[in-house]
């Protein structure tokens, strides 16, 4: 059998580059982390994922449990889980290390510390100012529609650049209710909404319902390596809703489209990243390939032991193997951890109502107008004389429930 030692002052380096070449890529390697068990109940593993799960997930998990405790009416759960994901966010821990690194040809993309494309962190901002509306804080709620507008704001195609309805209604209404001037919030509101009717404010509206229902946008890559990140959109089975509170009767039409705002944003800084990460892995595959085919030729061909060609063959052969082992540690795969548990539409109504308890019960219908039995909510909701009531309904909220 023939050794690398065998050939000499020309083989030994070339066998000691791919050994070094090989144990770099090894080094390089990330060390397995622990998988923590799931029960599929989101309660329970979102905060384990939290307290157990990659730091870089932690934000993501976040999201997920703060949206599942909403629609459960634990809204007290909630708010701690946004803030901190909103902190990160906001940057309040420095700039992330992992998403430098990401943009390295060996690192994916999915190691960065997970904030969200622009609707995601566009939809932690509005929960929160939902929440804090629900706690009489009008102005920390107009707060977080303004930055939920401001994170759609960089869209590559201008057109869809700050094109939210809700959170610029909602930030206009919250000024009117400030005693201020909503106008301006108003008309930008109205500028983009599509196919809905918005009211003019009503100062003395005491009750906010936000209703959201069908299932929002989930991510996948596309490409030959997976570096192009796409959205899948699903059809959504609810296309409205109905309110229903004593004489009330109120259509719910959606106000903003979760799978419009993914979709059409545009190109990402880091699609430039992953494409030349995507060309750099294909032709280091394809220089591989060249180099390991053309040197066995010359190796295999009749020549005398230790000749030139040989020698030229086999140093083919090494650096073919070196651009194939380059290519295998190239990870040009876009990152599409999603936040799952998204709705397809936002919308809201406001109403008057006297102070005390109304059974209120909200309907999602079809595209035919047919109310699906199985997704109707009934909530009691209890009207403060005091401040406004936010009621928050989802069609895969628990019922019935008293807010």
């Amino acid at each position: 059998m023939q050794t690398c030692e065998s050939h000499g002052r020309v083989h030994t380096p070339i066998c000691l580059l791919i050994a070094v070449t090989l144990l770099f890529f090894t080094g390089c390697a990330s060390t397995p982390t622990h998988r923590v068990p799931m029960t599929g109940d989101i309660m329970v593993d979102g905060p384990r994922m939290i307290a157990e799960g990659p730091p870089r997930d932690k934000v993501l998990w976040q999201y997920r449990t703060a949206s599942a405790a909403i629609r459960r009416g634990q809204f007290d759960a909630a708010k701690p889980l946004l803030d901190d994901a909103l902190a990160m966010l906001g940057g309040v821990y420095g700039k992330d290390a992992e998403a430098r690194k990401a943009r390295g040809l060996f690192n994916k993309e999915a190691r960065k510390t997970f904030i969200g494309e622009p609707y995601e962190r566009s939809m932690a901002y509005f929960y929160r100012g939902v929440l804090y509306w629900r706690d009489g804080e009008l102005d920390n709620a107009r707060a977080c529609f303004r930055s939920a507008e401001f994170e759609d704001s960089d869209a590559e195609n201008k057109e869809y650049a700050g094109d939210w309805v809700l959170p610029d209604y909602l930030d206009g209404l919250a000024t009117t209710k400030l005693a201020g001037d909503g106008t301006d919030a108003l008309k930008r509101a109205k500028a983009v909404a599509k196919n809905v009717n918005l009211p003019d404010y009503n100062p003395k509206a005491n009750v906010l319902f936000i209703v959201e229902y069908g299932p929002g946008p989930q991510k996948y890559g596309a490409g030959q390596y997976n570096e192009q990140l796409r959205f899948r959109t699903r059809g959504s089975p609810v296309l409205s809703a109905q309110l229903k509170t004593g004489p009330i009767n109120l259509p719910v039409a959606p106000c903003d489209d979760l799978n419009f705002q993914a979709t059409t944003r545009g190109g990402r800084v880091m699609d430039h990243v992953l494409a030349n990460k995507a060309v750099f892995k294909g032709t280091t595959d394809a220089v591989g390939d060249v180099a390991i085919i053309s040197g066995a030729v010359l190796a295999s061909g009749r020549h005398h032991r230790n000749s030139a060609a040989d020698e030229i063959g086999l140093g083919l052969i090494a650096a073919g193997i070196i651009s194939k082992i380059f290519s295998s540690a190239t990870t040009p795969e876009a990152d599409i951890r999603t936040w799952d548990n998204l709705p397809q539409f936002i919308s809201f109504a406001t109403l008057k109502l006297a102070p005390g308890e109304h059974v209120v019960t909200v309907e999602f219908k079809d595209a035919a107008g047919a109310a699906n039995p199985n997704l109707t909510k009934t909530i009691t909701v209890n009207v403060p004389a005091d401040r406004d009531k936010v009621v928050f309904v989802s069609d895969s909220s628990t019922t019935p429930q008293t807010q």
